[in-house]
């Protein structure tokens, strides 16, 4: 009997494959300035969760060890 592997070599696989690790991101992000005490506005907490690129959230993530308040996470974007 055959298999049909076609659907996890789908874009739709592939969308939401990237969501769940976007999603694993942004709490990963969260949760390093939380850990160092930085309050997270609403704003700032919106704008990590809804980023799906992920190449911005690893940036993100290694600014999340450094900074001083959350927004600054995004840089000079």
């Amino acid at each position: 009997m055959a298999v049909d592997l076609s659907f996890s070599t789908s874009p739709l696989s592939e969308e939401i494959r990237a969501q769940g690790e976007a999603g694993r991101a942004a709490e990963d992000i969260l949760t390093v300035l939380e850990q160092r005490g930085i309050l997270v506005p609403e704003a700032v907490r919106g704008r990590i969760t809804r980023r799906m690129d992920p190449h911005v959230m690893r940036d993100w993530f290694r600014r999340a060890f450094a900074v001083a308040v959350a927004g600054q996470v995004f840089g000079d974007e």
